[in-house]
């Protein structure tokens, strides 16, 4: 068996692992990168970067529909799913050899398979040692392993992207990001769509009330949404449809494809992260505000297989890189994320955006909590695009006039949110936002409107 030593070695070549790889070779260290899969990570590939296509795909429909016999005379559109599988392939294709070839300019060395720890400074992968002063983990998540029989005919949602045509019925398991966004983009493409939730309610951790207000929308465009639902098992009949069966269901649910949406977890189990030495759970390895192991002071984690407390998003990775790239060979350990309010979104055909408190974790730490909340489906910058839902709900604190929480739902929320972000960043009041001049007519004037 070969060995190698290097000064870092990076497990994961996404936007965490590749960004610390590239900035320690830079800095002249000796580092070897490694993934057990192609070199890009699952933004660029398998998640964030090729989702958004199909998302803009199902928008523009949407839009156009919404305009027919208002903003246009003729609304005769529909997605071709293949056209639209070979534009994702324009955006995804090059990027493996692109990312592979530019970390080789750099001087890194890059090796293909999975990366087992046989000791605390020593990883296998495929037969050759590689051993490291530091290790920097950042393998990402995956999909949850599903427990009931039948689940080996469940698509993945990375495999979701690589198809080339939709059934005339699509079944998404889970209420989440991953199904709410596709299965906007599935309706939209013209088949009926089924999303099982086993809570009452679908995207979890964002504001209930604009989640009622987006799931009635989807209700009228013809989603159909199985609540309180737990899957018992999937059986394929003789004719390839597939049989989804649910507790005190007597028919099953018959469709041509079902799509898991049910949550990722970190993508660690084939590590052997105990033979390194690396304390880690169920939600990722354990990392201090350094984002050092504590058990294994050699070892590093970013992004979403570290337990950071933090959501799983790509803006989150990419400080927790920063902070890793800054500390991995540092004598003294000083730099800490500086992660502020993080925003996030949900691409549903009608975006939903969340930064800061939620109304129930307001109310529970503030006495002097003020919500400002109205449905904007009426108001004219959201009327112009069309007939749509909107809405929002601001969490003020009345006594020092602070911004606690931002929740949108509607055309521009996934842009607006990012003025919100910015200004429980830097401590700007609600009237500091309310006296700011927008551009006019713009979404992001309606800030002073909600205010």
């Amino acid at each position: 068996m070969s060995s190698e030593h290097f000064d870092l070695v990076v497990l994961g070549t996404g936007p965490s692992g590749g960004t610390v790889a590239t900035k320690i070779a830079k800095a002249g260290k000796r580092v070897a990168l490694v993934d057990s899969r192609t070199f890009g990570g699952v933004c660029a590939l398998r998640g964030c970067n090729p989702k958004k296509v199909y998302v803009n795909a199902g928008q523009l429909v949407d839009q156009i529909h919404r305009g027919d016999g208002k903003l246009i005379s003729d609304a005769s559109v529909k997605i071709d799913w293949k056209q639209l599988h070979a534009f994702k392939m324009e955006f995804t294709q090059p990027v493996a050899e692109k990312k592979e070839q530019s970390f080789q300019e750099d001087g890194i060395k890059t090796f293909h398979g999975v990366a087992r720890f046989i000791s605390p400074d020593t990883i296998d992968v495929v037969g050759t040692k590689l051993t490291a002063d530091r290790f920097l983990i950042a393998t990402g998540g995956r999909p949850r392993e599903l427990s009931f029989d039948g689940a080996e005919h469940v698509t993945r949602s990375d495999e979701f992207l690589e198809l080339e045509s939709m059934p005339e019925h699509v079944v998404f398991i889970g209420g989440g990001y991953i199904s709410m966004e596709f299965a906007g983009v599935v309706a939209r493409a013209g088949s009926r769509v089924t999303v099982i939730e086993k809570n009452n309610q679908i995207l979890s951790g964002f504001d209930p009330d604009l989640v009622n207000q987006l799931t009635d929308s989807l209700r009228r465009h013809g989603i159909r949404f199985q609540m309180n639902a737990e899957i018992t098992g999937i059986k394929k009949s003789a004719d390839g449809h597939l049989q989804v069966h649910l507790a005190n269901e007597q028919s099953p649910i018959v469709c041509g494809l079902v799509v898991h949406g049910a949550g990722r977890v970190p993508n660690i189990d084939e590590l052997c992260l105990s033979q390194g030495e690396i304390q880690h759970g169920e939600k990722g390895i354990a990392v201090n505000q350094f984002m050092q192991n504590p058990t294994n002071s050699r070892v590093f984690a970013t992004g979403d297989c570290a337990d950071n407390g933090m959501p799983r998003l790509t803006p989150v990775a990419n400080e927790d890189a920063r902070i890793a790239a800054k500390n991995l060979f540092s004598e003294t350990l000083e730099r800490t994320p500086d992660y502020g309010h993080v925003p996030k979104v949900a691409f549903t055909i009608r975006s939903i955006a969340s930064v800061g408190l939620s109304e129930e974790a307001a109310r529970d730490s503030n006495d002097n909590l003020t919500v400002l909340s109205d449905d904007t489906s009426s108001w004219g910058s959201v009327r112009k695009t069309g007939p749509t839902v909107a809405g929002y709900k601001i969490l003020i604190d009345s006594k020092t006039d602070a911004i606690l929480g931002a929740h949108l739902l509607g055309p521009s929320a996934e842009e607006t949110i990012n003025l919100f972000a910015l200004a429980m960043k830097f401590n700007l009041t609600a009237t500091d936002m309310k006296s700011t001049l927008f551009a006019f007519p713009t979404f992001a004037s309606d800030v002073r409107s909600m205010l």
